[in-house]
C-alpha cells in the first residue's frame, strides 16, 4: 500500500526574481515548501512554510473560484502533481506562485547562504532539476 502526504511548494517572485533555498537533505535548490499539517489549510501551509524557511511573509497569487464571503474560497494552486518520494510513499504537491507582502525590503533570514533571490539568468546557472526548471519557466512567462 502507498502512503501519501499533502505538501505545498511556493515559488515567490519579487522584482523579477524568485526565491529559492538549498534543501539541506536533498542538496538542491528548491522553492520553499513542506507538509500540510493536520487541520491546516493549504493556503495557510504555503504562507507558513515560506515564512519559516525564509522569513518572508507572502501573499499567494492566483484566483478564487467565487467572489463570496462564505463559503471561504481558497486560492487555486497553479498546479498539483504527484511525486514519488520513496518506496511506498508519495507527495501530492500543491504548487503556488506568490509575492512578498507590500512593503517587503528584500531581507532574508540572517543572510543565510542557502537562501537567495535569483533572476532568470542567475537561476539558469544553478544546478536545477528538470521539474524546477519547468516551473520557473512557467513563472517567468506569467510575471
Amino acid at each position: 500500500m502507498t502512503s501519501r502526504d499533502f505538501t505545498v511548494a511556493v515559488f515567490v517572485v519579487w522584482q523579477g526574481q524568485t526565491l529559492l533555498h538549498k534543501h539541506k537533505k536533498l542538496e538542491m535548490w528548491l522553492p520553499c515548501g513542506g507538509h500540510i499539517e493536520k487541520d491546516e489549510l493549504p493556503d495557510e501551509a504555503a504562507v507558513r512554510e515560506v515564512l519559516e524557511e525564509s522569513g518572508v511573509d507572502i501573499v499567494l497569487l492566483g484566483e478564487k473560484a467565487l467572489n463570496v464571503n462564505y463559503p471561504r474560497q481558497l486560492v487555486r494552486p497553479r498546479g498539483i502533481q504527484l511525486e514519488h518520494i520513496s518506496e511506498g510513499h508519495e507527495h501530492i504537491d500543491l504548487i503556488y506562485f506568490a509575492k512578498p507582502v507590500e512593503g517587503y525590503m528584500g531581507y532574508l533570514l540572517e543572510s543565510d547562504p542557502s537562501l537567495g533571490w535569483f533572476s532568470k539568468p542567475e537561476a539558469e546557472k544553478l544546478d536545477l532539476n528538470e521539474e524546477i526548471r519547468a516551473w520557473l519557466e512557467l513563472l517567468w512567462q506569467e510575471i
